[in-house]
């Protein structure tokens, strides 16, 4: 493993994550990312549970979408309890598909018939948040090495920190519009209504509420119409 040349390839890749203009971009730099960087690594994708339902994000190939579903209707997987473990293992490596992996008995069949030859994945963590996993494949056994490990937990230390702050840049950019739909919408109303800016407030809060939708939305339609 050329070190030297992969920390140059890291430097432009945290470079390249920050000047993303969106998290769906932001992904999927990280995933085309693992293919390019990280030896033996034929696709990947990154999986988030919401309860026990997956999502997968950015995937490269069909193969992790049909393996994070597989792992959702079986309940087990490596991605499926890295993603959901606050305190399991935060890098698994998996050499063989082709022998038996006792720690998934119902999974790792399933993946033998998807053409998943070796797997190796990442909990994507910051000291504030859990984030979810990146997980790689390859279509042969023992493609993943130490070295691949250790560059793969380097991209998801990367890869973490570029998720979280384009997530947090996101909401941020919601929550300033939010603010000012509101805001043109409490002016609609005070000037229809002749009522004080708490008033206006009120109002949408109180439609909102009677008739469970979200108060952007309300708002939204106001500005639209000129009237609640």
């Amino acid at each position: 493993m050329d070190w030297r040349g992969f920390a140059e390839q890291m430097a432009t890749l945290a470079r390249e994550l920050l000047a993303q203009s969106s998290v769906e971009d932001t992904l999927a730099c990280i995933t085309s990312s693992a293919v390019e960087l990280v030896e033996g690594c034929d696709t990947a994708g990154i999986l988030i549970l919401r309860g026990n339902q997956v999502q997968t994000l950015a995937p490269t190939d069909q193969l992790v979408v049909d393996s994070d579903q597989t792992q959702e209707r079986l309940g087990e997987g490596p991605c499926f309890d890295a993603a959901r473990s606050k305190e399991g293992e935060r890098i698994y490596r998996i050499a063989d598909f082709t022998q038996e992996v006792p720690r998934w008995p119902d999974y790792a069949p399933r993946a033998r018939d998807l053409g998943i030859g070796s797997m190796m994945g990442f909990l994507l963590y910051t000291e504030e948040e859990e984030l979810g996993a990146l997980d790689m494949y390859s279509y042969k056994p023992g493609m993943f090495t130490e070295a691949s490990e250790t560059a793969g937990w380097l991209l998801a230390s990367h890869a973490a920190v570029a998720f979280s702050f384009a997530r947090t840049h996101t909401q941020m950019e919601q929550a300033v519009s939010t603010r000012h739909v509101i805001g043109e919408a409490m002016g609609i109303l005070m000037g229809e209504r002749r009522l004080t800016e708490q008033e206006a407030f009120d109002v949408l809060r109180r439609y909102s509420q009677e008739n469970n939708i979200k108060l952007r939305e309300v708002a939204r339609r106001v500005c639209e119409r000129g009237s609640l």
